[in-house]
C-alpha cells in the first residue's frame, strides 16, 4: 500500500476533503472488515484472490484498479537443480502455507499436479536463506521483489522460474472497495482513487522517496515484522518497475478486463473458483479509475 501511504504523507486526501484513517494489516484479514463495510478500501494481493474470497463468502468486492498486471510471484530453484519445468517432475518444493497460485498455474501448464508430479512441505519462518539450506527441496515459491533480491544480496546463486515467462497472467496491487460504500459515495470513492493514483504516480517517479515514505509509517507502527530499509527500498524498486512496465496500454492502474478475464480463467484451471471461470463484470469498475485521469494519462487534480 506504498501509493497509499505517500497519497497520505503529502496530504493529497486532505486536499480533496477526505479523512482517511490507515490501518495496518493483511490482505487476508482485510476482506472481511471491507465485505462488512467496516473499512471501505484495501489492496489485495491479486484480483484473482479478491473475486476468489467475494464468491467463497457472497461479498461484494469491486475492484477499481489494477496496479501490477502480472503475477508477482516466482519459483526459486537451488543452484545446479532443474533448468527447465519438466526436471521438476517428482521433485519436492518447499512452501509457506501454500504454493503460490501464478507458480501453481506454471506447473499445472507443464503438466504438473501438486500431489501427483510434485510434492509441497511447509517452510518455517521467512528467510529465504535458510530455505535454500533446506535439504530434500528443491526450491520454493517466492516474490519476486523479496526473496530473490535477498539471494543475490547474499551472493547465493539459484534459477528463477518466473510465470510470465510461460505466459501465465497475473496481478497485484489491487484496490477495491465495498458496492454498499461505492453505490452510496461514488464521488468520494472516485477522490480517494484520484489521491492513490497521484501517489502511485508519485511512487513511481521516485521510488526510493516512496520507500522512505513507506519505512516512516511501518517504524511508526513498531515494524514488528522487523523490515530492513535495505530490503523495503529493493522491494519497491522491483515492484515500480513492474507496474511501469505492465501498463504501457492504459493509464497506471486501469484495470484491462481481457487480462482479468484470462487470469480468472488460467486459476480455474488449477481448481480456484470451484472450478469454474466466473463472470467478472460484477467484481470490477474500470469507469471510476479512468474518470481521474486526462487524454494525457495524467492524473486531473483540482486547481487551487
Amino acid at each position: 500500500i506504498v501509493v497509499i501511504l505517500v497519497a497520505e504523507e503529502r496530504g493529497y486526501f486532505d486536499a480533496l476533503c477526505l479523512d482517511v484513517e490507515i490501518k495496518p494489516s493483511f490482505s487476508t484479514a482485510n476482506y472481511p472488515e471491507i465485505a462488512a463495510n467496516n473499512a471501505q478500501f484495501a489492496s489485495g494481493g491479486s484480483f484473482s484472490e479478491v473475486v476468489d474470497f467475494a464468491i467463497a463468502n457472497d461479498a461484494q468486492f469491486v475492484a477499481l484498479a489494477t496496479e501490477g498486471k502480472t503475477g508477482i510471484d516466482a519459483l526459486i530453484v537451488k543452484d545446479g537443480g532443474p533448468t527447465d519445468l519438466e526436471g521438476l517432475r517428482g521433485s519436492t518444493i518447499g512452501v509457506k502455507g501454500k504454493i503460490t497460485t501464478s507458480v501453481a498455474a506454471m506447473l499445472a501448464q507443464a503438466g504438473l499436479v501438486e500431489g501427483t508430479d510434485y510434492q509441497t512441505v511447509l517452510l518455517d519462518g521467512f528467510d529465504p536463506k535458510v530455505h535454500i539450506e533446506v535439504p530434500n527441496i528443491v526450491g520454493f515459491p517466492g516474490y519476486k521483489s523479496n526473496e530473490p533480491e535477498q539471494l543475490e544480496a547474499a551472493g547465493i546463486p539459484f534459477t528463477l522460474f518466473d510465470p510470465a515467462d510461460y505466459d501465465i497472467p497475473g496481478s497485484f496491487g489491487i484496490l477495491y472497495t465495498n458496492a454498499e460504500f461505492l453505490n452510496e459515495h461514488p464521488t468520494a470513492a472516485q477522490d480517494f482513487m484520484r489521491a492513490a493514483m497521484k501517489g502511485l504516480a508519485d511512487s513511481i517517479a521516485d521510488p526510493a522517496a516512496a520507500s522512505e515514505v513507506a519505512l516512516s509509517f511501518i517504524n511508526a507502527s513498531g515494524n514488528a515484522m522487523f523490515l530492513s530499509p535495505e530490503g523495503e527500498t529493493a522491494r519497491w524498486a522491483v515492484d515500480s518497475q513492474l507496474v511501469a512496465d505492465t501498463n504501457a496500454n492504459t493509464a497506471v492502474g486501469v484495470p484491462e478486463p481481457e487480462l482479468l478475464t484470462a487470469e480468472v480463467t488460467t486459476y480455474a484451471s488449477i481448481g480456484l473458483f470451484g472450478g469454474t471461470a466466473p463472470d467478472i463484470t460484477p467484481f470490477l469498475d474500470v469507469d471510476l479509475i479512468s474518470g481521474v485521469y486526462a487524454a494525457d494519462r495524467t492524473v486531473i487534480w483540482p486547481s487551487a
